[in-house]
């Protein structure tokens, strides 16, 4: 609990007071001042020459991926210490969204005679595995829903986000019967979101490049996989999806993964992780502060951890504020905030009570100021808030 004095110290945003913040997506742009700091050393020139080939590794199970980038990717994860990688094949697509189908594709082995795999998640669940799940109507697999009351026999698949989006809460599989698989979505297990507390060593493990460093446009995605068959039918699922995956964007990839271990050698600005931890930090403190003074809503607490990469204990700062309106008279928080000019994702769509919105805290700083300035205004309590 704080005081109105920080509150008050806030700065101003200079975006227009009139003008609508959409902080449903999860475009990670807070990110970007470091990343302009640090241009020149992670500048990279192609020739025209270059990666003209569809192959990379013809003896690779993952023939498209970029040796270059296969190093760097176990490299980082050594590093930080999150995810074992020896053991492990790495297949590479577009996006970790990509990788969501083709981990279905290759954990579900068609039968004519067989019916849909149940692809299940503990509300509250990411919000696109089910549209995610659906989107091909394979016969494969369907949406089953939430692993929480989910009592039916045969095989299963289920999702196991950690931490969690959108609560940022660490995760255990919760269907353990014995015909079910479990795919651990590790997109936000990085030091600037979450005490890294143990290295993790799942069957299938997936990755973005887009969470990891901020680079969604590069539309990089890894899978560390245990199974050599299932690390080939991933593949295949790919190359039947989109011909492996653009080479540009794994050399880009490669180039900016090693800058970030580079970095993680010494402590300060450059350190990625470093930097990265008090962006997120500063953000939460501030908008608990905005949310204990309002007294409208109410946030997820977290605990302390010791972080085996940083040596510290430290609580995690989801990327996303898992935020209730504890209103009696708003039953919808999405609907009540659209009309404050503040775009957010409604609980429905996770799994859970409309009274819970999903708010991205990645996105630029005049964003984040400005839906700081209108949480305030809901209740009038704002007299100015400059440079908290």
């Amino acid at each position: 609990m704080v005081g109105r004095e920080r509150t008050d110290s806030m700065n101003i945003s200079k975006m227009s007071p009139h003008e609508t913040i959409n902080l449903d997506h999860g475009d990670p742009n807070m990110f970007e001042s470091y990343w302009r700091k640090m241009s020149e050393k992670c500048t990279l020139v192609i020739s025209g020459s270059q990666f003209m080939s569809y192959f990379s590794d013809s003896k690779n199970v993952c023939w498209y991926l970029e040796p270059e980038l296969e190093n760097e990717i176990k490299r980082l994860h050594r590093v930080v210490g999150n995810a074992s990688v020896d053991g492990y094949h790495v297949v590479v697509g577009t996006g970790s969204s990509q990788l969501l189908q083709a981990t279905l594709y290759a954990l579900c082995s068609p039968s004519d005679d067989s019916n849909p795999v149940n692809v299940v998640s503990a509300a509250p669940y990411y919000s696109c595995y089910p549209e995610l799940t659906n989107f091909l109507r394979s016969g494969l697999y369907q949406w089953g829903g939430d692993a929480r009351t989910y009592n039916e026999g045969g095989p299963y698949i289920e999702f196991v986000t950690s931490p969690n989006n959108p609560d940022g809460r660490i995760r255990e599989a919760i269907v353990k019967k014995g015909q079910g698989k479990h795919v651990h979505d590790l997109a936000y297990y990085w030091p600037q979101y979450t005490p890294i507390t143990s290295c993790v060593g799942y069957d299938t493990m997936l990755f973005t490049f887009s969470k990891c460093t901020g680079h969604a446009g590069s539309r990089i995605g890894w899978a560390l996989v245990k199974d050599k068959d299932v690390a080939k039918k991933m593949t295949e699922f790919v190359c039947i999806n989109t011909i492996g995956v653009s080479k540009e964007s794994q050399i880009r990839a490669a180039k900016i993964l090693g800058h970030v271990s580079e970095s993680c050698l010494n402590p300060g600005p450059d350190n990625f992780f470093e930097t990265g931890q008090i962006l997120t930090a500063e953000r939460w403190e501030k908008l608990r502060q905005v949310v204990a003074q309002s007294g409208m809503f109410s946030l997820p607490h977290y605990p302390k951890n010791q972080c085996l990469f940083t040596g510290k204990f430290s609580i995690a700062h989801p990327a996303f504020a898992w935020m209730k309106c504890n209103k009696e008279d708003v039953e919808d928080c999405e609907k009540f905030l659209r009309g404050q000019k503040i775009i957010t994702r409604n609980g429905r769509r996770f799994g859970c009570d409309p009274k819970y919105v999903r708010v991205s805290l990645l996105g630029k700083e005049e964003e984040f100021k400005l839906f700081l300035e209108r949480l305030l205004a809901i209740q009038g309590t704002s007299n100015g808030i400059n440079d908290m």
